[in-house]
């Protein structure tokens, strides 16, 4: 029989401990797969910093170093500044990169820092018990919040991409989903454009934003958990690239249409 589908070589062979329909193992093996197409698992370095984002290192078999809640940035721009021939990403969550890490990854925006970060928002933070995050939506009820979130209480959802597109060291911003396959294949040559950049030598920050369900926490099916992206979570946070001042490797982003 021919083989037609096989687990990548940067993926580790192991169960998995996540919750049922949590999107970090889809982005797991989107980071491992790009990886392995590249050539670059040799020269790689990730960064796991605190929350459900910190276990990547048990499934992605690339070194990996773990640091300080919210510390990913700072740690990324150490090793990647004495290390420049390395291929260096943060794999970090909402309840990290846009809380207690906002102003590490802000700075190393402005800095024109020459990393990767690949950004899980699930709206909440998971690890914890479930509590209210910045990119929580308006209405959502999390463990603080359990009458939903209120602007005129807990403030607005915090729009990351948005914020650090702004910064002339950012270079390449996508926003994308882990709700369907067509949205997981977008997010795939999101990821592989990042990477590529970076590979390539080219100066600036890449970042792109996955919108992953956490149905523990959403208190929802799988299934609904996607559908909640699509109708809900979406809207808020919309998909697409935001902004892309690489002119390496020709990307046209794909088009991004509203399947509610």
């Amino acid at each position: 029989m021919e083989t037609v589908f096989q687990r990548t070589a940067s993926l580790k062979d192991c169960p998995t401990h996540y919750c049922p329909g949590c999107g970090h193992g889809i982005a797991h093996r989107l980071v491992a797969e790009v990886i392995d197409e590249l050539g670059i698992r040799g020269r790689t370095i990730g960064i796991a910093p605190v929350g459900c984002a910190v276990l990547a290192y048990d499934y992605l078999d690339v070194d990996m170093v773990e640091v300080a809640h919210g510390r990913a940035p700072a740690v990324a721009t150490g090793i990647k500044r004495t290390n420049p021939d390395k291929v260096v990403f943060s794999y970090q969550g909402d309840g990290d990169l846009a809380a207690i890490g906002t102003g590490e990854i802000i700075h190393a925006a402005h800095r024109a820092e020459s990393f990767t970060v690949i950004f899980i928002n699930n709206a909440v933070f998971g690890m914890t018990g479930g509590q209210l995050a910045p990119t929580t939506l308006l209405g959502q009820c999390t463990a603080t919040t359990p009458e939903g979130r209120q602007a005129d209480i807990d403030g607005f959802p915090l729009k990351i991409s948005e914020l650090l597109a702004l910064l002339p060291g950012a270079r390449y911003i996508e926003r994308c989903a882990l709700s369907s396959p067509e949205r997981i294949r977008q997010a795939r040559r999101a990821v592989k454009h990042a990477f590529e950049m970076q590979a390539s030598g080219a100066k600036g920050l890449s970042l792109v934003e996955l919108l992953s369900a956490c149905p523990t926490y959403w208190r929802m099916t799988p299934g609904e958990s996607m559908e909640w992206i699509e109708n809900e979570m979406s809207q808020v946070f919309p998909l697409g690239c935001l902004k892309n001042d690489w002119l390496g490797v020709p990307y046209e982003p794909p088009v991004y249409q509203d399947h509610r």
